[in-house]
């Protein structure tokens, strides 16, 4: 017999912010700094890309909210996957900071292959390309953090909506 009842939600194995705070405290305060600098909107779009890669429900839920809360379009959310099938949706910086998230992101692949960061360095900045490496690099600590708690995805509500 066939059923629409939703599976059980899983329990998380820990809580990072209560056993390990002054660690959490400080991831947070270097995800402040990594995106300072860095658009809005692109960071919410890396943050998504790499949090699919890395297969964090958690943060796949928390970015894609906060991207829309921001104004960003279910389109692109939705697209971010297949990204290079559908790169009409996105400008060149924001492809050249995706390819560049996800060289950054898997690097079982090798290094960050030459023209993936020549494309970036293009378009942006020295100072802003420091700031998204440091940023791809801060949410790939997340989703590590999330995938191996088991963090619960669906309960996050943005706070972008009430400024």
């Amino acid at each position: 017999m066939t059923t629409n009842e939703r599976i059980p939600e899983h329990t998380p194995r820990l809580d990072m912010a209560a056993l390990a705070p002054d660690v959490y405290k400080a991831m947070v305060r270097l995800d402040a700094a990594a995106r300072h600098g860095v658009d809005p909107t692109l960071l919410e779009l890396v943050k998504i890309r790499a949090s699919q890669i890395n297969h964090c429900a958690f943060c796949v839920d928390m970015h894609s909210k906060d991207a829309l809360a921001k104004g960003e379009t279910v389109e692109r959310v939705i697209q971010l996957s297949a990204w290079e099938e559908s790169q009409h949706f996105y400008t060149r910086k924001e492809v050249a900071a995706i390819e560049l998230t996800e060289a950054i992101t898997v690097l079982t692949d090798g290094f960050v292959p030459d023209e993936v960061y020549e494309k970036a360095a293009e378009q942006f900045s020295e100072t802003e390309l420091a700031h998204l490496i440091s940023a791809i690099t801060v949410i790939n600590a997340w989703n590590r953090f999330g995938v191996s708690t088991r963090m619960v995805p669906g309960h996050y509500t943005p706070a972008a909506h009430q400024h």
